[in-house]
């Protein structure tokens, strides 16, 4: 919070550092302006250079029998232009309310400055009587010292009556200066403490609207990427539609001199022919040539025979460029792979030869993040994996935390910088999982449970050379172990398959697409060229959830409200079945919102009162089986109130785990070609995992 941050400080420059904050936020708002304006023109120009190469495809040669494939060209060249030049109108239209949130917020900045004034005042005041109070104490502390020197050294009751003199005035100035600063330090207290939460409201504001205009910016790219994707397949089913016989016929019966062989024909008394020629490519009618042979006569006087040859007909038939097409992939075109930021289907590649060939298994058409008395929540982003190999292949700084957490998992060490194709090729995976909890004061039966989870896979930046290089990389293969506790499975249908008439429901195989995976891989490597991994979102799943029994951490709570005091007891109970491995729960945090008006708290182990809040916030130690009582124990707090009774409120808790997981899932390799570099585990509370109750007489 802002006036916990700011109130305080030497020179009591809080007020200004949030002043200047403000004004920077005008700054990053123009700034975002002049990114999508720049994005614009990028747009623009690349959907005018489309148009001008369309436009270049109609005066290529129309002779061969690779004429006709130039009209495919066109069209769909002009159809990306089309699509570039939309995101460019769209942008336009958001880039004119970016300029409008500036002009507002330019407004809104100004009467922030009238409004804090008296702000701005009174932090000038306590600078200003600050500096007189220090200089008063030297001046009080020099003359005190100057008597008691002179007092030691015998001087006359004269001159010692002048100091006491002096002594007396400097007393009486330190004095005042003193009073002073006592009613201007209360005084810029309260202002700035006012001052600080408008600021945070305004900074709170500015952000989400930021975000908001970001997401408009997002769904338009999103939007064209998706046009993009549909007319790319377009092309390619025009391309594959166009066979080498269609060619080859097109051409036969465009230029085609005739079917009969030569010296089965009689003489002929006139041979009619009727050419279609063409002369330049600035001419855009046909002209017709009527040329007439007369035979010489023979002297037998037979009579004259006549024979006719077909006309030469000149078509390049026709192809269909239909609005929408159904996906379609095989092995033999790897370089028109459909990326996975789609939404069309991809007919699943066939299984390893090693292996039992599989159909493609069909999803519960069920949510995985259903909604229920508790919660709409999603389990917290995975964090990249931590660096198990070389700097081509895995790295990590971040985690669920605050604060960095160190690496758990299992390593089989570094490889070489350089990946050749006949090693087995490092991966690494990472499970996340989060546990949303609603518990109902001290009763177990009410405990509500939803857990969720992630699988990611890692990749070295060296192995996109491999998988690009080779025309079918070995097919990564994995068994998903310890199933039997899941109550869902959401594979990334883009990239992953699955046999789902598996009869062991404690294990699922799955295998990836991999001309999909590695179109990903090549286009996050075009992005972030420098990064040396590459994360991938592979399936996420639910955890059949035994209530009370599967949370990490059990709950109670207890309230005695009265009209002067509020109890408060909250029991906790470490409980490591629920998790596999054992491991201890760190971070651990309760958050407690106490109304009535709360002017005094004590509270048993020590916690932190927030009064701008009204919350009382418990920070505890790492929770395991080594913990005092074996990770059991009691918060305990007294309130007093100026404005009672209070009203049991919602508690919130948060914490979070390294190297365990609460569903027990696991991963295997199946087949060669791969390796596990590392396998990490770890979960989290989620947005909710609340509790609340009230007893009257039990605290």
């Amino acid at each position: 919070l802002f006036c916990l941050y700011f109130l305080q400080g030497e020179k009591n420059n809080g007020f200004d550092v949030l002043y200047h904050n403000m004004k920077h936020g005008q700054i990053s708002s123009k700034e975002l302006s002049d990114f999508i304006r720049e994005r614009v023109t990028i747009e623009e120009t690349y959907s005018r250079s489309m148009s001008k190469l369309a436009k270049s495809a109609s005066n290529f040669s129309q002779l061969g029998t690779f004429a006709p494939i130039w009209d495919v060209f066109k069209v769909s060249t002009e159809k990306l232009a089309s699509c570039h030049m939309e995101l460019v109108r769209k942008l336009q239209e958001l880039i004119k309310e970016v300029q409008k949130y500036v002009d507002e917020q330019a407004k809104a900045h100004k009467k922030t400055k009238e409004e804090v004034a008296s702000t701005l005042e009174a932090v000038q005041n306590i600078q200003s009587v600050s500096q007189a109070l220090q200089k008063s104490k030297e001046n009080y502390n020099s003359k005190t010292l100057e008597q008691e020197r002179m007092r030691k050294e015998g001087a006359t009751q004269r001159d010692l009556d002048k100091t006491g003199v002096k002594v007396k005035k400097a007393t009486e100035v330190y004095k005042s200066f003193v009073e002073k600063y006592a009613t201007t330090k209360t005084e810029f207290e309260q202002k700035m403490a006012e001052t600080a939460q408008k600021f945070q409201d305004i900074e709170e504001s500015h952000i989400l609207h930021m975000k908001e205009i970001i997401q408009s910016y997002s769904c338009s790219v999103e939007d064209t990427h998706k046009q993009i994707e549909e007319l790319h397949q377009e092309f390619v089913n025009n391309m594959e539609n166009t066979s080498v016989e269609s060619l080859i016929q097109k051409l036969a019966e465009s230029k085609g001199t005739g079917k009969e062989r030569p010296g089965k024909r009689k003489h002929n008394n006139s041979l009619l022919i009727h050419l279609n020629l063409y002369d330049s490519e600035e001419e855009d009618e046909r002209r017709k040539f009527h040329v007439e042979i007369k035979p010489v006569q023979p002297n037998n006087g037979t009579h004259q025979h006549k024979a006719t040859i077909d006309e030469l007909k000149a078509s390049i038939g026709n192809i269909t460029l239909s609005p929408s097409a159904t996906v379609r992939h095989t092995h033999t075109h790897t370089h028109t792979p459909t990326t996975p930021l789609g939404a069309a289907t991809i007919v699943p590649p066939p299984r390893p030869s090693s292996r039992p060939k599989l159909g493609a298994g069909k999803l519960s058409e069920r949510p995985l993040f259903y909604k229920n008395g508790v919660t709409n929540s999603s389990p917290p982003p995975a964090a990249p994996l931590a660096r198990a190999e070389s700097s081509s292949s895995l790295s990590s700084n971040t985690s669920l935390s605050a604060s960095n957490t160190p690496t758990v998992g299992t390593s089989r060490g570094p490889s070489p910088v350089t990946l050749a194709s006949q090693d087995a090729l490092p991966i690494a995976v990472a499970f996340t999982e989060s546990v949303n909890a609603y518990f109902k004061g001290a009763d177990p039966s009410k405990c509500i449970v939803k857990i969720t989870g992630d699988m990611t896979l890692s990749f070295p930046s060296g192995i996109i050379k491999i998988f690009t290089s080779s025309p079918s990389p070995a097919v990564l293969s994995f068994k998903l172990k310890n199933t039997s506790k899941l109550e869902q499975i959401l594979p990334n249908q883009h990239l992953l398959h699955s046999d789902s008439s598996q009869s062991d429901t404690n294990t699922r195989d799955f295998w990836l697409n991999m001309p999909a995976l590695t179109a990903y891989l090549r286009k996050n490597s075009e992005q972030n060229p420098t990064s040396s991994y590459y994360n991938v979102d592979v399936l996420k799943y639910q955890v059949c959830s035994n209530g009370i029994q599967s949370t990490p951490l059990n709950l109670a709570v207890y309230w005695k409200c009265g009209p002067t005091t509020t109890d408060l007891r909250v029991d906790y109970r470490y409980n490591p079945e629920a998790m596999q491995p054992h491991g201890p729960l760190s971070s651990v945090q309760v958050l407690v919102p106490v109304n009535g008006g709360v002017t005094n708290m004590q509270s048993i182990p020590n916690a932190i009162w927030n009064a701008d809040q009204n919350k009382s916030l418990w920070k505890l130690n790492d929770i395991s089986e080594k913990s005092e009582n074996e990770g059991s124990g009691s918060l305990r707090a007294k309130f007093e109130l100026s404005d009672g009774p209070s009203i049991p409120a919602t508690l919130a808790v948060q914490f979070f785990n390294e190297g365990s997981t609460l569903s027990g899932v696991d991963m295997e390799l199946v087949g060669s070609g791969y390796r596990l570099s590392l396998n990490k585990k770890r979960f989290a509370s989620g947005k909710t995992f609340h509790l609340s109750f009230y007893r009257p007489n039990s605290a």
